[in-house]
C-alpha cells in the first residue's frame, strides 16, 4: 500500500486541455447569465440588509441615550450622575462612562 501511494504521488498529473469533454456544452460548465444575475441579486440584497441593520442598531442606541437622559432629568440630576451604576452621564455625548470627574 505504501509503495502505491509513493508511485501515485510521483506520477505527473496530466495537463488540462482547453477543450471540453465530449457531450458537454459551455452552458453546463459555466454559470452564464442567470448565474451572474443571481449572484448580483444576492450581493444587492445583502447590502440592503446590512444598511438596514446598521440603521436599526443606531436607532436602538439613540433611543437608549434619550431614555437615559430622561431618567437623569426625572431624578433631578442631584444623584451620583450614574457613575455608581456604571451608566454614562447625560452630558457624555460619546457614550463613555468616564471616571466621574468633570
Amino acid at each position: 500500500m505504501h509503495h502505491f501511494l509513493i508511485a501515485l504521488a510521483t506520477t505527473p498529473s496530466p495537463t488540462p486541455t482547453p477543450s471540453l469533454r465530449p457531450g458537454l456544452s459551455e452552458d453546463q460548465v459555466t454559470p452564464g447569465t442567470w448565474g451572474f444575475v443571481l449572484t448580483a441579486f444576492i450581493v444587492v440584497l445583502t447590502t440592503f440588509l446590512i444598511v438596514d441593520m446598521v440603521r436599526r442598531i443606531r436607532r436602538v442606541r439613540y433611543r437608549a441615550q434619550v431614555e437615559e437622559a430622561q431618567l437623569v432629568t426625572e431624578s433631578g440630576g442631584a444623584d451620583d450622575g450614574g457613575v455608581a451604576s456604571g451608566k454614562p452621564n447625560a452630558e457624555d455625548s460619546d457614550g463613555d462612562a468616564g471616571s466621574g470627574a468633570r
